[in-house]
């Protein structure tokens, strides 16, 4: 795994934490909620793309 990636994981950690803190503090928790989960669902779909070529790799050097 590239140490980019994992800047780019924490930057939107940062960004989505930030964002909802000004939404819970304006008054719109519900907002706040959708932008977390589409933070975790940005998140999610770059790790699960690495894994998909971890497992491609392994399935290479094995020969499976």
């Amino acid at each position: 795994m590239d140490v980019d990636m994992i800047f780019k994981i924490a930057a939107i950690g940062i960004i989505v934490s930030v964002l909802n803190q000004l939404l819970v503090r304006s008054g719109r928790e519900e907002q706040a909620m959708l932008m977390t989960l589409a933070g975790l669902i940005v998140v999610l779909s770059m790790v699960v793309t690495q894994i998909s070529g971890l497992f491609t790799t392994i399935k290479n050097v094995f020969g499976l």
